[in-house]
């Protein structure tokens, strides 16, 4: 029995054969980028690639799919690790930080990019190269109880005033309910190729669509 059973009796076979040769690549392994790549793995998703070059603290256990005993490691290689133990998917991790100059090499052979990262010039970086490769790119981004999904053409990187991001108060329910909403966006783009602007607030749990 194939460990992707529940999902292929929900998405059909045609859907799980799509999406497991869609190759995603996620920057960032916080906590949108590593909960997104787990959930992508565990609904099929085989051609994985994510980037982050921050190493795991112990401030981001409540939020992170990592462990104490991974504190002070790279996040992309521990999260890489875990899901090949757990799934037996190969991610491509790499530890490195994303520019300008090597945007180009790190996103090759993407069919999307998800963009998580928690600071401006990172997030300007995958957005200029995304959108002078004709590369479709998702940004998630959240802050206090507020989230967003946008695509490539309606995003707007938010000024880097804001960028000390790991101090702002953060709710785990708000992190995952975000997760769930953009990785369906990423499997209805895949296989349909729709493409849906939404936020999501945790207030009161309402997924509305992005007014443009």
């Amino acid at each position: 029995m194939s460990i992707f059973f529940h999902e292929q009796l929900y998405r059909s076979a045609a859907v799980m054969s799509q999406i497991k040769n869609f190759p995603v690549t996620v920057c960032g392994a916080g906590a949108l980028g590593a909960n997104i790549t787990e959930s992508l793995a565990r609904s099929g998703f085989c051609q994985l690639k994510v980037i982050d070059r921050d190493r795991i603290e112990e401030r981001n256990l409540s939020t992170q799919p990592y462990y104490r005993s991974d504190i002070g490691a790279s996040k992309a290689k521990i999260l890489a690790n875990n899901l090949y133990r757990a799934l037996g998917v190969s991610i491509d991790a790499q530890s490195k930080e994303l520019t300008p100059a090597n945007a180009d090499r790190l996103l090759a052979n993407s069919a999307t990019v998800i963009d998580t990262f928690d600071n401006s010039v990172g997030r300007q970086a995958v957005k200029d190269y995304c959108a002078s490769a004709s590369l479709p790119c998702v940004h998630v981004g959240l802050a206090a109880d507020y989230s967003e999904i946008i695509w490539n053409e309606h995003y707007r990187v938010p000024s880097a005033a804001n960028d000390d991001v790991c101090d702002y108060p953060l709710a785990r329910n708000l992190v995952m309910l975000t997760v769930a909403v953009a990785c369906e966006v990423i499997v209805t783009f895949a296989a349909t190729k729709q493409q849906q602007n939404l936020t999501c607030t945790i207030g009161d749990f309402a997924v509305k669509p992005l007014i443009l």
